[in-house]
């Protein structure tokens, strides 16, 4: 690559790039004020909002970086795009969250001295996920899911105060490292037939008939379990209950928000630029015949909403809950893909949004009730509507738009999704999905009935947040509320985000 494609590339990564600095600054920073480490977040929050302004302006732009000088074609390894610019925003706003989530938990202020390391490794994740939203290349996708998945590992086991912390780091690393090499051995298949991993590239093998379907179909589904991995989707789903359960609050609420988000734009980015070969009038798109994706989505969709669904409901832990949850509102959002054409696309899109939105609040709450009772286990939640009543009306809030009642913006995002089903035709599975958000409604329900009818045992101790942690949470719940009503602004900046790849 000469020098000036070179340069040209590194002004279309400013937020990358601009991570990356933060990161390296953040870790300075840890070794100057060892006892002060209010610097260190400060720090972070600018670096961030920094990240997010320069993604805000690449919204408009349409271009590719490190593109191949001896390679013939035109394609790079990373797509910058405003498909990729609303999941790095979204990213960078669920970072923002979390940051301010980090600096009031007590699992991480108690940390001490290692907070430095807790910041550095979370801006490593954040640095793999805005690198995967971009990626066009099979081997960039591989490398950026690394970087992703190498600093979770640790922060999952971060607190080593409890035989669980340690298990959940055992467990995360034991499944990434498998679904990893599934992943890579399906990379190389592609590389051995198609002769690239370039996605467009591959895009143009497909549309010759000499390729070998079963090798290919074999490959596809080792590559779909790395990323089903990260999504949480069955059957790759089994590590999520207990490296949630086991990790700091503050991770459980990213790894659930902006993992997964990543996960999801390179699913799409996967399946769109490497396997459509046109769109028809009705929107939908025509996708190579050499490999079903259709019927492997909706066969992992079906599995991921009702094994979530119905093993949250007899968990009594809440962030095993919110966990089971998780990986069910995972089913939800691979309908959106299902469908294969804009409107399912558009739909993820919002849903994604107003999901961060609310997870993180439900997230958040549980955090705050832990840090007081020492404890998520339902029971310790009975009469919560009298010990911390702004505490339970805004949990409340939040497991109502879970759930996707009216009229929170949970109900919107399911709006969009059943839409786009039923414009496809596919009756069936939007039934499906329906009947498990009925069985969503029990274990969202239950808690607050333990919260507003379960009567506390013993002598009740009321306790309310401080100012900064209510204001932040009723900011979450606003939004939630607000976007129930009016989302345009949101359906807008998804219809933009899709628009430029032609979707």
């Amino acid at each position: 690559m000469n020098f000036v494609s070179l340069f040209d590339s590194l002004k279309l990564i400013k937020p990358e790039i601009t991570i990356s600095l933060t990161l390296l600054v953040v870790l300075i920073l840890d070794l100057i004020f060892n006892e002060n480490k209010k610097i260190v977040w400060l720090f972070s929050v600018v670096g961030v909002i920094l990240a997010l302004v320069f993604t805000i302006a690449n919204l408009s732009v349409q271009n590719y970086a490190f593109i191949p000088t001896d390679g013939g074609h035109n394609f790079g390894l990373l797509s910058i795009d405003s498909f990729s610019s609303f999941f790095k925003i979204l990213i960078l706003i669920s970072t923002l969250l979390i940051l301010y989530f980090s600096n009031k938990s007590n699992e991480i202020l108690n940390t001490g001295k290692r907070q430095g390391e807790y910041y550095t490794l979370l801006f490593g994740m954040v640095l793999g996920m805005m690198f995967l939203t971009s990626a066009s290349d099979l081997i960039m996708i591989y490398l950026s899911m690394e970087l992703l998945s190498l600093p979770s590992y640790v922060l999952a086991g971060f607190l080593k105060l409890r035989e669980r912390n340690s298990e959940a780091s055992l467990k995360y690393l034991l499944y990434g490292a498998a679904s990893s090499g599934f992943m890579l051995f399906g990379i190389s298949l592609v590389y051995g037939m198609a002769g690239t991993t370039n996605l467009q590239l591959i895009n143009l093998y497909l549309q010759f008939p000499q390729t070998h379907y079963i090798t290919f179909s074999l490959a596809m589904i080792m590559i779909f379990a790395g990323i089903g991995f990260k999504i949480s989707s069955a059957p790759f789903h089994f590590w999520t209950p207990d490296v949630y359960e086991g990790s700091p609050i503050s991770i459980t609420a990213f790894l659930s928000v902006a993992s997964k988000a990543a996960g999801f734009a390179v699913l799409i980015r996967i399946i769109r630029t490497g396997f459509v070969l046109g769109v028809n009038e009705q929107g939908s798109w025509i996708l190579s015949n050499i490999f079903n994706w259709q019927t492997l989505l909706i066969i992992s969709s079906i599995l991921t909403m009702t094994l979530g669904n119905f093993t949250a409901l007899w968990q009594n832990n809440l962030k095993r809950m919110l966990a089971y949850s998780s990986i069910a509102h995972a089913g939800y959002m691979l309908l959106g893909i299902v469908v294969l054409s804009t409107q399912g696309i558009l739909a993820v899109l919002i849903y994604f949004f107003f999901y961060m939105l609310m997870n993180v609040g439900a997230f958040f709450v549980v955090s705050l009730i832990a840090d007081k009772l020492h404890t998520e286990d339902i029971h310790e939640y009975n009469g919560m509507g009298y010990k911390s009543p702004w505490l339970a009306a805004l949990l409340a809030i939040f497991l109502i738009s879970l759930t996707g009642l009216p009229p929170t913006a949970g109900f919107i995002g399911k709006l969009y999704l059943f839409i786009a089903l039923v414009d496809s035709n596919m009756i069936a599975l939007a039934v499906i999905a329906l009947l498990n958000t009925v069985v969503s409604l029990y274990y969202y329900i239950r808690v607050i009935k333990h919260m507003y009818l379960k009567k506390p045992e013993g002598e009740v101790e009321t306790f309310t947040p401080n100012f900064a942690n209510l204001t932040f949470t009723l900011i979450l719940a606003a939004a939630i509320l607000v976007f129930g009503i009016y989302f345009t602004p949101i359906a807008n900046l998804a219809k933009q985000s899709i628009s430029i790849l032609g979707l």
